[in-house]
Parts: C-alpha cells; structure tokens; sequence
C-alpha cells in the first residue's frame, strides 16, 4: 500500500522544517495543460505516461511525492515506482486540488 502524505504536512517540508526542503522531491504526474494551469513549486514535471520511460530521471537517494489532481493517478505512479525498486515514494492525499483549498489559495482549482 502506497503511504500518503497531507498538503499540511508538505507545506511544512517544502518550508524547511528539520532541513526538508533538501531532502523531498516533488513529482507532477498531471498533463502539460494542467501544469500550465496550475502547480506547486519547485516540483518536478513528468506526465504520468512517459514516468515508464522517464524512471531514469528520478532521483533514488531522495523521498519522491507525486502528486495529480485529485490523487488518483499520483497513487497509480507511486505504487509503480515502488515497484521498480524506489524505497520511499508517497502520495500527495488530495492532490492539488487539495494544496489549493488547504495550504495556497493563489494556486488556481480547475476541473
């Protein structure tokens, strides 16, 4: 089972609680038209599709939170990653629909 993290608490990571900002990466998994309409900095972009041929990119030695929408797909590419041997990917519960309501009003909601 994937674990799941609250927009809270990667708030508080990307803000430099205990020195996290260094040690998590973002991953939007959402389509380029949804990036462009909306995202949470600094965040790495890979549409969810192209993660199989994009692995490579992904840095192994750091905690990878993926986040989509609405957490659904983000979940999908978490439990995939896991598979291919990451050792601590989690899912942004909620997505970045719920980082806009929760954490930052400025990030636009769509869909």
């Amino acid at each position: 089972m994937v674990e799941e993290i609250g927009p809270e608490e990667v708030a508080a990571l990307l803000d430099g609680a205990n020195g996290g900002r260094k040690k998590v990466v973002l991953l939007d998994v959402r389509e380029p038209w949804e990036r462009a309409h909306a995202r949470i900095e600094p965040s790495l972009h890979i549409p969810m599709n192209d993660v199989p041929d994009r692995v490579e990119e992904l840095p192994r030695d750091q905690p990878l939170i993926v986040y989509c929408h609405h957490g659904g797909r983000s979940e999908a590419v978490a439990g995939f990653l896991e598979s291919q041997g990451f050792a601590r990917v989690i899912n942004l519960r909620g997505g970045i629909d719920a980082w806009s309501v929760t954490v930052d009003p400025a990030v636009p909601r769509y869909g």
